[in-house]
């Protein structure tokens, strides 16, 4: 680009998205003087799943809008609760989809009963865009390319790379509704009240032994109980649920 100048200003958060000369203050951005503003913030670093707004000497502006030479501009993160594609009605709760990086994540969503797709295995970045598109779920994930990616229904940069973080992070951000215990944390199916003589054959003898309460997916059979790790589990269920009650 070696267009007209403009100066942009960026949000607190979004500093980690721009280079460690920009970080300081507002910057100065050539452009081309035909690419879209949109266009521009995303050359500078910053993916648009995670401009709230954008506004122009005061005025807000489509993503869509074209710079003018001595323009500042004014990039604000998303607001909190977000409300994705606000210009649509709103519909189901949210719907989730996590690349392949994010495993511990998609299994903590499931366990508040949130639905998120996940998948051990890389899908490459085009499936899952169409993935996003197809089943309108909300693309998480670290990678800022394939949050580029213009099939995507919506997306979500993942900031921290701790577990507990990252679900905190996201249930701020899009304070989906909690319904935990009610989802398999390995295929997100919907787990049911099951007798423990239907699933006995499938379950080792001391568990037979110990317990008389489990649940079952419908989807994969999977059988669950309140084993060793329930305690732990309990925990990160208690912590999301009085953060959502606090919000």
């Amino acid at each position: 680009m070696n267009g007209p100048e403009i100066l942009v200003d960026f949000a607190p958060g979004l500093a980690l998205f721009v280079s460690h000369q920009r970080r300081k203050g507002p910057t100065t951005a050539v452009t081309d003087g035909a690419s879209t503003l949109g266009h521009v913030v995303e050359s500078l670093g910053v993916p648009l799943t995670e401009v709230g707004a954008l506004v122009v000497d005061g005025r807000e502006v489509p993503a869509a809008h074209v710079p003018a030479a001595g323009q500042r501009v004014e990039v604000r993160a998303v607001p909190r609760p977000q409300r994705v594609r606000p210009d649509e009605a709103p519909e189901e709760p949210l719907r989730f989809l996590l690349d392949v990086h994010l495993g511990t994540l998609a299994r903590r969503l499931r366990l508040l009963g949130v639905d998120t797709a996940y998948e051990s295995t890389d899908l490459g970045d085009p499936v899952l865009a169409a993935k996003s598109a197809a089943e309108r779920r909300v693309l998480l994930s670290r990678d800022r390319g394939l949050l580029r990616r213009r099939e995507l229904w919506a997306g979500a940069y993942v900031y921290s790379d701790r577990p507990d973080e990252q679900l905190s992070d996201v249930l701020e951000r899009f304070a989906p509704p909690l319904r935990p215990w009610t989802r398999c944390t390995a295929c997100n199916g919907a787990l049911r009240a099951a007798r423990k003589e239907d699933v006995a054959e499938r379950l080792e003898g001391g568990t037979r032994g110990t317990y008389d309460v489990f649940a079952e997916c419908g989807a994969c059979g999977r059988v669950y109980w309140r084993g060793a790790h329930h305690e732990r589990l309990q925990s990160i269920v208690r912590a999301a649920v009085a953060g959502a009650e606090s919000r």
